[in-house]
Order: structure tokens, then C-alpha cells, then sequence
């Protein structure tokens, strides 16, 4: 089982089960995903990890399995689902309009309107304070376009559109993938902010310099199974390429792992 604390996590997933045709993309798949914390989801190529977050986020509904929201059962079959309870995904297209200015993209789909008229006021005053809440001070103006921003500030302003609103578990995939070592730390900052700020972050990330970065849990996935979850303490960097690469350490296909931080893969 996942480690033990003395709180709920925010998120748990039990038994999860996913297949495509013949094609069996997560297989009895449990994690745990605290709020306060940063959780990385580790993994090869074709481990799963898209696959999971796409059934956590609503994109995909499990063939069978059990989610858990702040202790409840939930059921989640779309992306309103998910943003209803609180969970908002930031992927790594980041799904940005570059035409259209900051407070536009934050705003998109979810626009104010007062006496049936954009309130533009209230838009720049609610962008700007989550931005400045976040300590996203890089920006010219949150008047200019998208599409003039660096990578870092890109993922910053699609981070600030997800909390927003009022989520509590912020996924992010591949948030530092093609940035610079700036803009990676930008982003990595961000978070750390989020974290402080109480919210739960599960980020997939090949990058494992990043992961030990900012993780405060790590979780394995190899071929569609959960081989491991723990606190990142418990890994180095050797660790957890082999639990990536090979499914444990040792044999494939054996449970994994130490002490009560150990899952074992089905």
C-alpha cells in the first residue's frame, strides 16, 4: 500500500483499469495524490502515465476501478466532472490561444458579464490578483498577447487560468519539456507556490533533475502498472530509472520497494 499518513489524501485511486481494444493501458493502478504536495508521476514511454491523468482529469472514464475525493467516492466521466470537484489539467500543449492577451486566455470559455457586457474590469482585476498571488511578475502587461511570451511565462499563465478556479489538484504534464534553464526554474518555482499555497500538484515529468527538484512523493509506473510510491526521500536518481526501466529492483514484476511505501504491481 501507499505510505501511510494521518490524513486522507486529497486524491486516491483504487484498482484502476483501463484498456483500449486489446491494448491494456493501466492495470489495477493505485496512487495517492496529498494535498500540500508535490506528487511526480514517473515513467517510461508508453507506461501509462498520460493514460492516468487523461481518467483522473475526465478525458477517459476507467473500465473499473475507485476514485476517492476528499475521502468520498466520486465518480469522473468528463472534464466538467473533474473541474466541478476541483481538478484542473494543464497539458502540455498548454492549450493557449496566442492571438488573444492574458486576461482573454485566463478568461476563455468562462468569461464575466455584468448587464450582459464583458465585465473587463473585473476580468484584469481577478487576472492580475492570481498572478500576483503566484508571484508571476514577469509579464510586460496582462494586456499583451499570448503569443508574445517565453515558454516559462506561457506555463505560468496557463498554471494561473487553472487555479483560478478555486481548483484544489493541479496536473501538469511535461510543464518544463523544450524550456530553458530560466524558464525551468521559473516553472519549478511556480510549484513550489502552488504547494505552499495548499493545493496538490501531480506533474509527469521526464526530467528527473526537475522531479527531485520540487517532488515531495514520487510514483513509478511501468507498463501500465504502479510499481512503486513513496516519499522522494526514499529514491535517488538510479532508483527510479530502474523502477522505470525494468518494473523493480531485481526482477520485473515482483513487488517493489521498501517499508510501507511499496505497491506492488498487480
Amino acid at each position: 500500500m501507499a505510505e501511510a499518513t494521518g490524513d486522507e489524501p486529497l486524491l486516491k485511486v483504487r484498482g484502476l483499469y483501463k484498456s483500449f481494444g486489446a491494448v491494456q493501458a493501466l492495470a489495477d493502478v493505485d496512487l495517492d495524490v496529498p494535498a500540500g504536495q508535490v506528487t511526480s508521476l514517473s515513467g517510461d514511454n508508453g507506461a501509462g502515465k498520460s493514460v492516468l491523468i487523461k481518467c483522473i482529469s475526465g478525458i477517459y472514464e476507467p473500465d473499473r476501478g475507485h476514485t476517492y475525493w476528499e475521502g468520498r467516492p466520486v465518480r469522473i466521466r468528463s472534464a466538467h466532472d473533474s473541474a466541478a470537484l476541483g481538478i484542473e489539467t494543464v497539458y502540455q500543449d498548454l492549450a493557449l490561444a496566442d492571438n488573444l492577451d492574458i486576461v482573454q486566455n485566463m478568461f476563455l470559455g468562462r468569461e464575466r458579464l455584468r448587464h450582459r457586457l464583458l465585465d473587463e474590469d473585473a476580468m484584469e482585476r481577478a487576472a492580475a490578483e492570481t498572478l500576483a498571488g503566484l508571484r508571476v511578475t514577469t509579464v510586460r502587461s496582462i494586456r499583451q498577447p499570448v503569443g508574445s511570451l517565453s515558454g516559462g511565462q506561457r506555463q505560468s499563465v496557463a498554471v494561473a487560468k487553472a487555479v483560478m478556479w478555486n481548483s484544489k489538484l493541479v496536473i501538469m504534464d511535461e510543464p518544463t519539456a523544450a524550456l530553458g534553464v530560466t524558464q525551468t526554474a521559473m516553472v519549478l518555482d511556480l510549484m513550489r507556490r502552488l504547494r505552499d499555497h495548499g493545493l496538490a500538484v501531480l506533474v509527469i515529468s521526464h526530467n528527473l533533475n526537475d522531479v527531485f527538484a520540487v517532488s515531495d512523493r514520487i510514483a513509478v509506473l511501468y507498463l501500465g502498472r504502479m510499481v512503486v510510491q513513496d516519499k522522494a526521500s526514499a529514491f535517488d536518481r538510479q532508483t527510479v530509472v530502474e523502477y522505470m526501466t525494468t518494473g523493480g529492483l531485481g526482477v520485473a514484476g515482483t513487488r517493489v520497494g521498501s517499508g510501507d511505501g511499496a505497491v506492488g504491481d498487480g
